[in-house]
């Protein structure tokens, strides 16, 4: 018997959240992802749910506390995500302007990064982040040295504090 479909070997999320049905319609107006597909429980709610992005797979799933001895692991259930998903993108701009239309919120940016990329983050109405990069001419020093500055741990750490590493 032939598989229904190619064997993956890439890792593949899965990411839960409150009214995946909404989200899958949602990542395809904000990001511009292809639904692949969804399978509805017979209350509606998703039981496994395909968007790619660029041929890059999430699952999207509803959150079943049911089965989780009555816990729930959306982000709306745990108060946030321990997770940020990516995307490089050819115009980061007209990308967080997109979704920004379609109900995202922006968190920073986009800017200009140290790091060499410009660079946006935001949270979906669903409780994910995403980050959105286009790729820029490379690292700035300079930059990076001054950013690092302000971390903890930083040299301006110590020295508005007096307190030496």
């Amino acid at each position: 018997m032939e598989p229904h479909r190619p064997l993956r070997t890439d890792v593949v999320p899965e990411i839960c959240v409150a009214g995946a049905a909404g989200a899958l319609d949602f990542y395809v107006e904000a990001f511009g992802a292809v639904e692949l597909m969804r399978h509805e429980a017979p209350d509606g709610r998703i039981i496994h749910g395909e968007v790619s992005f660029d041929g890059f797979v999430i699952f999207v799933v509803d959150d079943f506390p049911e089965f989780n001895d009555g816990r729930g692991s959306s982000p709306a259930a745990i108060g946030g995500t321990p997770i940020c998903l990516h995307r490089d993108v050819t115009d980061v701009d007209a990308a967080t302007e997109r979704a920004v239309a379609a109900g995202a919120t922006l968190l920073h940016g986009p800017e200009d990064m140290f790091w060499g990329d410009r660079y946006a983050r935001l949270a979906d109405p669903f409780g994910h982040q995403w980050s959105l990069a286009t790729p820029g001419p490379g690292p700035d020093p300079d930059a990076e040295a001054a950013t690092m500055a302000d971390f903890p741990g930083g040299s301006s750490d110590a020295s508005e504090t007096g307190d030496t590493p």
